[in-house]
């Protein structure tokens, strides 16, 4: 059966260690894999646009001895006249694998559904679980073993970022805070999701509306835009909404003394973050986002090997 990433639980916890223990190799040894050497293609769609997302999967797809074809929706027939199914076998008979940065996560579940080449969620409205694969092996790079971390979170509790870290985290046996307005809290059945996960991993995922005990003695903290795509009309009651919740250096006091700052970019200074933070010693940013890249990269390796 032919396996996909269209959020974070699709793989288990196991899986997801195995991923980045290959997502360090590839980091130390860039070109060492090459199951995409031929070359074979790798469809990369796109809804929304993207830097970190665009380069990092086309470049990880060149070192894989691969060619990346990227589409964009305005100039195809997804979304218009063909549904997600009928590309999705139109272009396994000639790709390798298909990466999708859309707006639906009911796209990319119709896109999978009997696709015969992997199906990677490269970002949805619900969940971003390549960011958080990155994420992760920055993590691991910065703070050792992920298990029994604390991880808080910080600013809109139902956009994709939180989702993702909430079951991911869970996944990697972290204690993930979630804090938000009431009114911006996950989705009840991605937290029931996290729950279930942490049970059996020892995890946690708890919901703060008080931001300074959501940080207290965290080992990572974590925000992200307030305004994503297809929101900029909600700008300003977000910024009403959101703004106890802003990472500052009081945020950070209280945080574990080690601890360090991530955010998957693109940062918006001085709203969700002070720029004191972001490009302070703490922050890992830059090596966050070239994990993307590493942690893309093995993603890739490890779904070809499961066809």
């Amino acid at each position: 059966m032919t396996r996909h990433f269209l959020r974070d639980d699709s793989i288990t916890p196991a899986e997801q260690a195995e991923i980045l223990d290959l997502a360090a190799q590839l980091k130390a040894d860039r070109w060492s894999q090459r199951p995409l050497e031929g070359p074979q293609t790798v469809a990369v769609i796109f809804d929304k646009s993207s830097t970190r997302t665009r380069v990092s999967f086309a470049v990880g797809i060149a070192d894989l001895g691969g060619t990346p074809l990227i589409i964009s929706t305005a100039s195809s027939q997804l979304g218009g006249k063909e549904t997600p199914a009928d590309t999705a076998r139109v272009l396994e008979r000639q790709v390798a694998a298909i990466v999708w940065r859309t707006y639906a996560q009911a796209g990319l579940e119709e896109m999978a559904e009997g696709t015969r080449v992997p199906v990677i969620n490269a970002l949805s409205d619900d969940f971003h679980p390549c960011q958080l694969l990155a994420d992760r092996l920055t993590i691991r790079e910065h703070k050792g073993e992920l298990k029994g971390l604390t991880l808080s979170f910080f600013g809109d509790g139902r956009s994709n970022m939180a989702h993702s870290y909430a079951l991911a985290g869970a996944m990697a046996g972290m204690h993930v805070r979630v804090a938000s307005p009431e009114d911006y809290a996950p989705r009840e059945d991605v937290v029931a999701d996290a729950d279930r996960i942490a049970a059996e991993t020892g995890g946690s995922v708890t919901l703060y509306t008080d931001p300074l005990e959501a940080a207290a003695g965290a080992d990572v903290v974590v925000t992200d835009t307030w305004v994503s795509m297809g929101k900029e009309e909600e700008k300003l009651a977000r910024l009403r909404d959101l703004g106890a919740y802003k990472v500052t250096q009081e945020t950070m006091s209280v945080a574990d003394p080690a601890a360090i700052f991530i955010h998957c970019l693109p940062a918006d200074r001085g709203y969700e973050v002070d720029a004191d933070v972001i490009d302070g010693p703490q922050s890992v940013i830059w090596d966050e986002a070239e994990n993307r890249l590493h942690a893309q990269k093995a993603l890739l390796v490890w779904l070809l090997r499961q066809q």
